[in-house]
């Protein structure tokens, strides 16, 4: 009888684990989608800025996403990452602007699903949960 419980308690385990695993496997990774569809084709599949497009916009080292933290004493640059991204608010001492200004596009796509009841959230929460998605996908891409 001690025996059965014992193993119903280890095949019980074994499932619960097994189901946990698989959750975690289908979560989607909503930064590295926003990477892959918007980024990759400049920075490379890796942010090493070997995409495709490299070389067609004048970049001055900014490219390769995976040195940010070591340019930076070590420290991640998260500020500075979802500015980048956001574009929206443009400092103009900081010159012209070559980069895709990714918080207007968002905040587009975000205000259309709103309108169309696709999307219950606030239109500037969406498009800063996406920037931030993609800011914390970006610090995983950072050189070790």
């Amino acid at each position: 009888m001690k025996q059965s419980r014992i193993a119903w308690a280890i095949a019980g385990a074994a499932l619960l684990g097994m189901t946990t695993a698989a959750i975690a496997a289908d979560k989607p990774d909503w930064g590295k989608r926003e990477y892959d569809s918007n980024c990759a084709v400049c920075h490379g599949k890796l942010g090493k800025g070997d995409g495709p497009y490299v070389g067609m916009v004048d970049t001055k080292g900014g490219a390769d996403l995976t040195q940010l933290a070591k340019k930076n004493g070590g420290v991640f640059p998260i500020y500075k990452v979802t500015q980048t991204i956001d574009g929206r608010h443009l400092v103009k001492v900081h010159g012209p602007r070559d980069m895709p200004i990714w918080g207007t596009d968002y905040l587009i796509d975000a205000r259309e699903k709103q309108a169309s009841a696709e999307s219950p959230f606030d239109a500037e929460a969406m498009v800063t949960y996406k920037i931030y998605a993609l800011a914390e996908y970006i610090a995983r891409l950072q050189a070790k």
